[in-house]
């Protein structure tokens, strides 16, 4: 009885189907890197590829790599591997969330790499409309949740924070500042920063030529983003970053 059911173990399987999956893996997590790269963040091409991918060869190996050793009284739990690859995605998303001052960067691009991991595994394990429906649904929540939140309604005492870098010297602060009072939105705190990397228009005033970034933190009922806008537009300005004060994404 034993010599027949160690006849019967499958032998360890490969071929077109598997290099199938693992090109759909790739195409998926390619997609979601994709947006994540033209939207210049921390994270974006290569990395929710090789993401996509690398998770999707997990599951590849746990559901076919040990079948030469499967014997009677052997037994082998495939769902071990999917619970690793959660939780080596897990330190990496936490690599790259980092926290400045009172704001968190990164949640988003963090969420991102955790649902590229979801979607390669989900093709690794044979389900490509499961992959296919969870990679659409993530260009809902990324391309079309931002436009409905911009349409919600304000609390006038929610606090957002405003980033935006110039050339030191040109006495664009004060602009700054009374463009956002101008627009309804009163300022809670104002701190700088001299940032060590050059003007690319050329030096200041004050013939250093360096970069500041003031942070700003406002509230009012007013669009953050509209005012986000509206500074950038200021001469000079090379940067306006906007966001909650607890969830700037980059």
């Amino acid at each position: 009885m034993s010599l027949h059911l160690a006849a019967a173990a499958p032998t360890n399987t490969e071929g077109w189907r598997q290099i199938g999956e693992l090109g759909l893996a790739l195409a998926l997590s390619a997609l979601i890197g994709l947006e994540r790269e033209i939207r210049q963040k921390s994270a974006g091409l290569r990395t929710h590829t090789l993401v996509g991918v690398g998770a999707a060869l997990f599951m590849l190996v746990s559901k076919y790599g040990f079948n030469d050793v499967l014997t009677p009284g052997v037994v082998l739990d495939p769902s071990r591997v999917a619970a690793q690859i959660v939780t080596g995605v897990g330190f990496l998303g936490a690599g790259i969330i980092f926290v400045r001052r009172d704001s968190v960067r990164g949640l988003t691009t963090a969420a991102a790499i955790w649902v590229t991991a979801a979607t390669g595994a989900c093709a690794g394990a044979g389900r490509p409309i499961l992959a296919a429906a969870t990679t659409a649904i993530y260009f809902l929540v990324a391309l079309g949740f931002p436009e409905i939140t911009r349409r919600l309604p304000r609390s006038s005492t929610a606090i957002s924070v405003l980033r935006v870098r110039y050339p030191d010297g040109r006495g664009i602060l004060r602009q700054l500042l009374q463009t956002a009072t101008a627009r309804g939105f009163a300022i809670d705190d104002v701190s700088t920063e001299t940032l060590g990397h050059r003007d690319p228009t050329g030096a200041g005033s004050d013939g250093s030529g360096l970069m500041v970034e003031v942070t700003m933190h406002v509230h009012g009922r007013a669009s953050i983003n509209d005012l986000a806008a509206v500074l950038s537009e200021v001469d000079q300005v090379q940067a306006v970053v906007a966001g909650d004060v607890n969830t700037i994404d980059e």
